[in-house]
């Protein structure tokens, strides 16, 4: 069996890596139902949620976007702002109102460039995520679309 995710940035990073960010954070909030990025935009930032909650969706066409996942207090939002193209894979909606940490994510990469360790710590973690929330979305689609589900426990 495999070890948990740590997923949270307060769990994933060292201390000294927390504070490199939070000294760059900038508070910012969203009223419910406001779009916070769309599918295909480019990713310039990244936020750690506060509070309240996100929907990730994914556009379907001739319907609205189909909500996959959530993003929830201490979570990572965004991910696509570290890797290659820098374009967003999916679209985020503050399903309610949202306090969150955002970042700059060209200050972010920079920072990693020039500290490896750094660089090396936020990659891990974010990576971690991205494999969790892949997981997650390959649970779903077995039990939506596979005959017998994931055959994950309920």
């Amino acid at each position: 069996m495999s070890a948990p995710v740590t997923t949270s940035m307060s769990r994933a990073l060292p201390a000294e890596h927390r504070q490199r960010l939070r000294d760059i954070a900038r508070e910012v909030s969203f009223p419910q139902e406001e779009r916070i990025f769309d599918e295909g935009g480019r990713a310039d930032r990244f936020w750690i949620v506060r509070t309240g909650t996100v929907a990730l969706d994914t556009r379907v066409p001739g319907r609205r976007p189909a909500v996959i996942d959530s993003v929830g207090h201490n979570e990572l939002l965004g991910w696509s702002w570290l890797f290659g193209p820098h374009v967003w894979h999916l679209g985020a909606e503050a399903a309610t109102p949202v306090r969150a940490y955002e970042f700059d994510a060209g200050v972010v990469r920079e920072l990693c460039r020039t500290d490896p360790e750094f660089g090396l710590s936020v990659t891990h973690w974010v990576g971690d995520v991205l494999a969790h929330r892949l997981r997650m979305a390959r649970t779903r689609l077995l039990d939506l679309y596979a005959p017998y589900g994931s055959g994950s426990p309920r």
